[in-house]
């Protein structure tokens, strides 16, 4: 989760939501999504809510973690009522949630289970640094219920792993796609990053074709963002290295699009492809369908009938506030049917499925009639009434975004 926090209004010690939202819940798909805030090292470019063991300090530990969150997750079914509602998609996200023994992991899978009951096709996702599994650890987490597995490969060149920071050797995502198929996982992701300073387009070529020849049945390639505050926006202020290349990006865009879609790949959200519809993350499509989830753990977002809320940061300060038994939400907002009607804009003009242009304002409106004429929105077919971003729309989806948005 990103480090920024929101201003909101406090959330109740007990965590109560508001009635409306209560009363609409199971209205949509269920997910949860459990925060493990640990990492072995920062990597330079990260700004997500993440700690070393040198910079926990007092009153939390990986150690006991585990035990907080499942704390957690009792209290949401306490919040949640009795309505049975059975949780869709589980997601296991960071930092490196499989610095944690598998036990752990598969201990907090087994307890929201046991509070709400999992759908017979549930989705069980765990992020995992390739260093941080092997074999023996994997199969222990198929064992225990997952499903589903998205490893942190970012690129195969040595230089650009470097310069990200990344300690994991070349070709070990790739062996541990292997072990994953082995133990039992039924699908696997891998992340890459493109457009690091000092990364060639063969370099990228390369990564791609590393990817491919490893056939996960899904594949994540995201450019890299330049955040306020990390090691590598400080690097780059101070002249150490080039500023980012949008034009780059753009050419790399369109490599990774063309390579993954003659290997059988398909995109279906701007930066996301999959083997086929089944391979799709159904926990991101949660997020990106305005559904509800439930976030566990330090900096976690949650949203359940149009309330978020956002925990508190620090993992000590979460440890101290479940062991009080209070609920460890800091702040959150009610969206207003306005906020709500902007944010299926911003989320589903990013996928494959498309917008319902009825959802625009006059205005955007007006904007969408143009996008269509410059060919950066199409029709979708089969779907009266719906746009779906082109190519060259998906290289300019934020700006189109503030067109119709307007």
């Amino acid at each position: 989760m990103p480090s920024v926090q929101l201003d909101g209004e406090p959330v109740p010690a007990d965590g109560a939501l508001p009635r409306e939202s209560l009363g609409s819940f199971g209205a949509r798909p269920f997910g949860f999504y459990v925060h493990v805030p640990y990492c072995a090292s920062r990597c330079g470019y990260c700004d997500f809510n993440t700690y070393t063991a040198t910079e926990l300090g007092g009153g939390a530990s990986q150690a006991g973690y585990a035990q907080h969150a499942i704390a957690e997750i009792r209290q949401a079914r306490k919040v949640l009522g009795e309505s049975y509602v059975p949780v869709e998609t589980v997601f296991f996200g960071g930092g490196t949630p499989t610095l944690l023994p598998a036990k752990d992991l598969v201990a907090m899978l087994k307890a929201i289970k046991g509070e709400f009951g999992l759908s017979a096709d549930v989705e069980v996702t765990t992020e995992a640094n390739p260093e941080s599994v092997d074999e023996k650890y994997l199969v222990e987490l198929a064992e225990g219920g997952f499903n589903r597995i998205s490893f942190g490969m970012q690129s195969t060149r040595p230089h650009v792993l470097e310069l990200l920071e990344r300690r994991h050797t070349p070709g070990r995502p790739e062996q541990c796609v292997r072990w994953a198929y082995d133990a039992g996982f039924e699908q696997v992701n891998l992340d890459l990053i493109y457009g690091t300073p000092g990364e060639t387009e063969d370099d990228w070529r390369a990564s791609l074709e590393a990817v491919i020849s490893a056939y996960p049945d899904h594949v994540s390639a995201y450019s890299l963002i330049v955040e306020d505050g990390t090691r590598l926006a400080s690097r780059i202020r101070r002249g150490e290295l080039p500023m980012i290349d949008e034009d780059v990006h753009a050419d790399r865009y369109l490599m990774t699009d063309q390579l993954l879609g003659e290997a059988g790949y398909r995109w279906y959200e701007v930066s996301n492809w999959a083997v086929s519809e089944d391979a799709h993350c159904r926990h991101n499509m949660l997020y990106w369908t305005g559904a509800d989830w439930w976030g566990v753990g330090p900096g976690a977002h949650s949203h359940i009938g149009g309330t978020r809320w956002w925990n508190v940061k620090h993992p000590t300060a979460y440890a101290q506030r479940i062991e009080a038994g209070h609920s460890p939400g800091l702040a959150r907002e009610v969206l207003t049917a306005e906020d709500r009607r902007i944010e299926r804009i911003l989320l589903e003009l990013r996928i494959a499925e498309g917008l319902e242009l009825g959802v625009l304002s006059e205005k955007g409106r007006s904007a969408a009639e143009l996008a269509l004429q410059e060919k950066l929105l199409e029709p979708l077919p089969f779907a009266d009434g719906h746009a779906v971003l082109t190519l060259r729309g998906r290289l300019l989806a934020d700006a189109i975004v503030r067109d119709l948005t307007d």
